[in-house]
């Protein structure tokens, strides 16, 4: 029974992908910033599924020593990770970029772009010495180069997030570890959610796009796991929201309405 270890993973997406690798019969070990989150969410997770193989330990992914302990917190009874995901990731508040303080700035880019750094470099260190294993890291706004006002350090992060797992997955090519990005596109998640409370003068034409666009989380997980538990390959980008997949849902938003809010 292989071990994935999912960070960021007591709600939103990575904790629809803990409940996808469930029933694909994996051992999952979930992560977030307190423990009693952590307990909250295996306890949910046990409800659906009482026969799930399933555990949690906090941390914060910025911390370097943290993140080892996490690993070494989660091989003890599940045994070394097959898979791990580095999806702990913040939303900015919907601010220009010289409006948010030194504090705001630096939690932002201490997750989503440390945090990612520090559960890649650790998890490879590990794999490398092992038989190998997958890492796989979360894109999102941003990542692709689309730019919004008042999302330019998230923005900024996730770009970043792209430009680190491509040049680490170039650097694992003689190994036996695979480094891949994962891209569910827009999810209704807190973040997009935001989009919304931050934005009232948009609210109505964001609500129009989004209810083409967007998806629920049950929707894209079982597609993310699918892909990543058949995944062979160095380098892999999976995305769900594809360019052809935009242009069919604003084709046929014509003449079907989809409903997300």
């Amino acid at each position: 029974m292989k071990h994935v270890l999912i960070t960021g993973s007591t709600r939103g997406i990575g904790f629809g992908l803990a409940k996808r690798f469930i029933e694909a019969n994996l051992k999952v070990t979930v992560n977030g910033t307190s423990q009693s989150g952590v307990q909250i969410a295996i306890k949910e997770l046990k409800e659906i599924y009482p026969t799930a193989v399933v555990q949690g330990f906090s941390c914060d992914v910025s911390n370097f020593e943290e993140v080892e302990l996490l690993w070494e917190n989660a091989i003890k009874e599940f045994g070394p990770i097959d898979v791990w995901i580095n999806n702990a990731g913040i939303d900015q508040a919907r601010k220009y970029i010289w409006e948010m303080n030194a504090s705001e700035i630096s939690q932002i880019i201490n997750i989503n772009i440390a945090g990612v750094i520090n559960g890649s470099s650790i998890a490879f260190r590990k794999m490398k010495s092992l038989d190998g294993g997958q890492i796989f890291n979360m894109e999102g706004f941003g990542s692709d180069g689309m730019l919004m006002k008042k999302m330019t350090l998230y923005g900024t992060t996730k770009r970043a997030v792209r430009y680190f797992t491509q040049s680490l997955a170039k650097e694992a090519t003689q190994t036996k570890v695979l480094v891949g990005s994962l891209s569910p596109g827009m999810v209704l998640t807190d973040i997009l959610l935001n989009s919304l409370k931050f934005n009232p003068d948009e609210t109505e034409s964001n609500k129009r796009i989004f209810n083409i666009l967007a998806d629920k989380v049950d929707t894209v997980t079982p597609f993310l796991c699918r892909k990543m538990l058949a995944n062979t390959k160095n380098n892999t980008h999976i995305a769900w929201l594809t360019k052809g997949k935009v242009m069919g849902r604003f084709i046929r938003s014509v003449f079907i309405k989809r409903k997300i809010f």
